[in-house]
């Protein structure tokens, strides 16, 4: 449980990390991106339901 912890502490240490050089239109860029993927995702779960 610890070493998770800690590895979970490491990771979002790490992400956050790579964000800080980024420009804002970069990080707009990404988010963008992670919307699009988001809203894949959840299309396919949603046909598979109905």
């Amino acid at each position: 449980m610890l070493l998770r912890l800690a590895y979970l502490a490491a990771t979002k240490s790490f992400s956050l990390l790579r964000l800080l050089p980024m420009s804002d239109r970069d990080k707009d860029i990404e988010i963008l991106a992670l919307r699009h993927q988001l809203r894949r995702r959840l299309g396919r779960r949603q046909s598979l339901i109905v």
